[in-house]
């Protein structure tokens, strides 16, 4: 039986992809395991492997294709025997074609309450207790429904735990598979009149901007925040970094005052393990490492590439590695792993000037960081008014996780760290 290639879901925030490239013709045999396609997502370009044998029978989705639903056929595989593809085994799909941008007429829009889209149908399986994800290959969906097994009862072998024909053969009939829970219908809010004018334009949104909007939206509808700031003296930090940079410019490296406070955010979350936690229904998750993701602009949007163990290195090897996530990050050319997950996420806006702002915290992280200019302010010291640099950072936190005295401690150590940098470094 001819096998469905189905686009797949590469992060968890993902809905449509591009197909970049095929790495794959009509005719020629696969294994599993071997790379088949690029997809790019709404973060970056990811290479696709085959899950199941066979023979490319026919190629639905042409290179470069965008707007490629989840779980929408992009190839047929045939097994072992088979010829060719059978008659109505699936449709061609059709990508949308982009929109042309045309002017708006001078007209105001009428104020109403959009109609919801569905989501693309995905192929009928089992669903999971929760409602979660079930990764298994198209033959192995089949075998189960067949045999009336549930998927979410079965531990697969295939890549990423992905559930193969194997794993299904060699489980036993179990219990009914559990309904999915109804979606939750959010009411639509009344819109305001839109008023347009000749020469405005309707700019389409990108998959990234829209991924962006809705996580952002999610966040400060469903995450309770609280906001912590504190002025921050970094005359001892900026002369630590410059004594940093006079030995390692020999090796090619230059240490930004970002990768310092990464560093002094990594040690102070060492410190308060408490802090670097999520919340979920059931427990709060505390993480074993220190891991930091870093917000980065890219023209597409914005994109937080992570700094694994960070407490764990020197300056100078986060200062190498956040150059490589923050270029490839602008050309989407992250893995998975690069940018999926993190405890903690720094946004630094110091460098266009500004002096103070609060972020929104990425879930499901509970703490998220917005980091000022540094610039020379007049301060008192001991009763004499004297000239210091400082910085304002403020500290979002998300309450369920963290409680006000617990993030008002995690922000006196990072103090202590920022403006004794030695302390940090040694």
């Amino acid at each position: 039986m001819a096998i469905n290639i189905l686009m797949p879901a590469l992060s968890p925030t993902m809905t449509e992809g591009k197909l970049a490239k095929w790495h794959v013709k009509v005719g020629d045999t696969v294994k599993s395991g071997q790379v088949i396609c690029e997809i790019e997502t709404d973060k970056a370009t990811m290479e696709v492997e085959a899950v199941d044998e066979g023979r490319i029978g026919q190629l639905i989705v042409p290179e470069g294709a965008e707007g490629v639903k989840v779980n929408a056929v992009i190839a047929i595989l045939l097994e072992e025997g088979e010829k060719s593809v059978p008659a109505g085994a699936a449709a061609a799909a059709q990508p949308p074609s982009p929109p042309t941008q045309t002017a708006a007429a001078p007209v105001a829009a009428v104020a109403a309450a959009p109609k919801p889209v569905a989501p693309a149908a995905p192929a009928p399986q089992p669903a999971p207790p929760g409602g979660g994800r079930v990764f298994a290959s198209p033959l192995a969906k089949r075998i189960a429904a067949d045999k009336g097994l549930n998927l979410s009862q079965i531990k697969g072998s295939g890549p990423g735990g992905r559930i193969v024909k194997v794993d299904v053969e060699q489980a036993k009939p179990g219990a009914v598979p559990a309904a999915a829970p109804a979606p939750k219908v959010t009411p639509a809010s009344a819109l305001q009149p839109i008023f347009t004018a000749p020469g405005d334009q309707h700019i389409p949104h990108t998959s990234i901007r829209k991924v962006i909007a809705r996580r952002m939206l999610e966040s400060k509808q469903q995450v309770p925040h609280f906001y912590l700031t504190v002025e921050l003296e970094i005359d001892a930090l900026l002369a630590a970094r410059q004594a940093i940079n006079d030995v390692v410019r020999k090796q090619g490296a230059k240490v930004s005052v970002n990768d310092m406070i990464i560093k002094a955010c990594a040690k102070a979350l060492r410190d308060h393990p408490e802090c670097n936690a999520s919340w979920t229904e059931d427990a709060m998750i505390q993480y074993g490492a220190v891991d930091i993701s870093v917000a980065v602009a890219t023209d597409r949007g914005l994109i937080t590439p992570i700094v694994r163990n960070a407490d764990m290195k020197g300056v100078g090897q986060i200062s190498v590695e956040m150059k490589d996530l923050a270029t490839r990050a602008k050309v989407g050319k992250l893995k998975l792993e690069e940018f999926q997950g993190g405890g903690f996420t720094i946004s630094n806006l110091g460098m266009f000037g500004v002096n103070d702002f609060a972020a929104i915290i990425n879930p499901p992280q509970a703490m998220i960081l917005a980091v000022g200019a540094g610039e020379e302010r007049a301060v008192v010291r001991k009763g004499q008014i004297v000239v210091r640099n400082m910085m304002n950072c403020t500290l979002a936190v998300d309450h369920r996780v963290v409680d006000g005295a617990m993030g008002a401690q995690y922000l006196q150590t990072l103090r202590a760290y920022i403006e004794q940098p030695a302390a940090m470094l040694a």
